[in-house]
């Protein structure tokens, strides 16, 4: 079996290919070798990975499962990447990627963002080659745009807490928005919205979302057409 030879060549983890993912006397012997597993999922149905994912970790925690579609070159509307969605909602303990076989890099991109950790593309050093496989792989400069594509896509997932940031703070102060008066207010008036407006003021005012606050509030100083209402003006 393969496995065994590779096994004493001490690869650095066995790589499942989705020919052999539903056997699972050769899951099972791949598995309890004890090695990272990263098993491809083309031509299975759900209810096979579900099994998959069952069998290869009674013997071992160290995998994931790529989605992937067998056929090469690899039309679009044939790669289902929403699989990886429901691949993290079904196996939600491990690591999930995607084994591409489509022309280019943006799908494999697309991948990545759908929440991919581990993807897999053949290379070739020529496409004209005879064989699929050659037509569906990339080339060395494909391949290290994709690595630098990824490297970006990592970077713009960022947090997940909404917030302004420091570097939106320029554009704030330029663009930023605040409550100012719509006409001149005399002192003691008590304030309506039908005195208020929004637009970009200097200095920055009340902000818009905080604008129904000042309803029934009174201004100390009387105020001119456009001009911003501060929290300092309000008695």
């Amino acid at each position: 079996m393969a496995v065994e030879f590779l096994h004493e060549l001490n690869v650095p983890f066995f790589k499942v290919g989705s020919g052999d993912t539903n056997n699972f006397l050769y899951l099972v012997a791949t598995a309890k070798k004890g090695r990272p597993m990263v098993v491809s999922s083309g031509m299975q149905s759900m209810e096979t990975m579900r099994r998959v994912y069952k069998t290869v970790q009674e013997h071992n925690h160290n995998f994931c499962i790529l989605q992937c579609t067998s056929a090469y070159p690899l039309d679009p509307e044939d790669v289902n990447l929403r699989v990886i969605s429901e691949y993290q909602k079904e196996f939600p303990d491990i690591p999930l990627g995607y084994s591409g076989h489509e022309r280019g890099i943006y799908v494999t991109v697309a991948a990545v963002g759908m929440g991919a950790k581990v993807v897999e593309r053949h290379v070739t050093l020529d496409k004209t080659w005879k064989g699929n496989d050659h037509e569906a792989s990339l080339e060395p400069a494909e391949l290290a745009e994709l690595v630098r594509a990824i490297r970006l896509v990592e970077k713009c997932f960022g947090s997940n807490i909404k917030q302004m940031l420091p570097c939106e703070k320029a554009c704030h102060d330029k663009l930023g928005k605040c409550v100012v008066a719509k006409g001149a207010i005399p002192a003691g008036t008590p304030l309506s919205l039908d005195l208020l407006a929004v637009k970009v003021g200097e200095p920055m005012g009340v902000a818009p979302e905080d604008m129904r606050t000042l309803v029934g509030r009174t201004l100390l100083t009387a105020t001119e057409d456009d001009a911003s209402i501060t929290a300092a003006m309000l008695a």
